[in-house]
């Protein structure tokens, strides 16, 4: 486990989903509770201004996301540059990055001021495009890559290689390279391993092979996986399950880990991680859409 010693937290800002009903009451309710406790609070949506401007100055020491795991996904995008710790409340069916139950705010948020927390390290990937010589666009995701087929019902051919090396051509719906956290994610639902949340390795999960390796591949950290679209049809990339990019025959995608780290907030013992999952496995809430 990587942990660090918990830093004085003075400065904190409630950001809810924007889609969320009464969400933005909620946090302006909770930077409340924050105030009367002797910490400075402010509050409003994610995709506020005033939000952005204060992560990009570091005028905030928390970020405190009102929403689900794609709230707190948005959240680790904007905020890991600026190594702002975030600390998640749910207010969504899912919860496998969030820390703090709907209700459990009132019990919990004091604990801030006797620093009974500490820090979990999330490592992010680098995903580039390239076509030919020319970089088309580069995104950090905290979960995963994915490429793959795009409104074809056809497989398409992804001709994979490793620190420069070839090592298969996948004919597959798509395929996905993800960081440890990403394991819980789309990962999980194609068949990948679970892999402790801290862990610094890059898995490579196809999804619906068709007569090709159907095995997850763990990677270390160092690797580099570049992936070639081969195909006569639409293919896509998305980063963290956002908007599609299309791409084209041809197309190369190199992931690698980032420079950037997501930090988590816990007030629950380092061992929560497969309590949690299990849970969530046993309840299945994945009925529901999650913000």
């Amino acid at each position: 486990m990587m942990a660090e010693t918990a830093n004085a937290i003075q400065r904190v800002y409630v950001a809810a989903h924007p889609q969320l009903p009464k969400a933005e009451n909620n946090a302006t309710e909770i930077a409340a509770f924050i105030r009367e406790l002797g910490l400075k609070a402010m509050a409003g949506l994610l995709s506020d201004d005033d939000f952005i401007y204060s992560v990009e100055n570091r005028s905030i020491d928390l970020v405190v996301t009102l929403g689900g795991d794609g709230t707190v996904l948005r959240a680790g995008h904007l905020c890991a540059p600026y190594d702002i710790p975030i600390l998640g409340i749910n207010r969504a069916r899912f919860g496998f990055l969030i820390e703090v139950g709907e209700n459990q705010w009132p019990e919990l948020l004091p604990r801030l001021l006797q620093g009974e927390y500490w820090f979990e390290h999330r490592m992010m990937l680098l995903t580039e495009q390239w076509r030919g010589e020319q970089q088309l666009g580069s995104w950090e995701a905290l979960n995963e890559a994915f490429i793959g087929r795009g409104e074809d019902v056809r497989p398409i051919h992804l001709a994979t290689r490793l620190d420069g090396r070839p090592i298969t051509t996948y004919v597959a719906d798509g395929l996905i390279i993800s960081t440890a956290t990403g394991s819980t994610a789309y990962a999980l639902a194609a068949g990948g391993p679970i892999l402790p949340p801290e862990l610094r390795n890059i898995l490579v999960m196809p999804v619906a092979p068709h007569l090709s390796v159907d095995r997850a591949i763990v990677l270390s950290e160092g690797s580099v996986v570049s992936v070639e679209v081969r195909t006569g049809h639409d293919a896509v990339l998305s980063i963290d399950g956002q908007g599609s990019i299309k791409l084209t025959n041809g197309d190369r995608v190199d992931v690698r880990a980032s420079q950037h780290t997501v930090r988590f907030l816990r007030f629950q013992k380092p061992g929560y991680f497969y309590r949690q999952i299990l849970t969530f496995m046993d309840q299945n809430p994945s009925a529901g859409d999650a913000r």
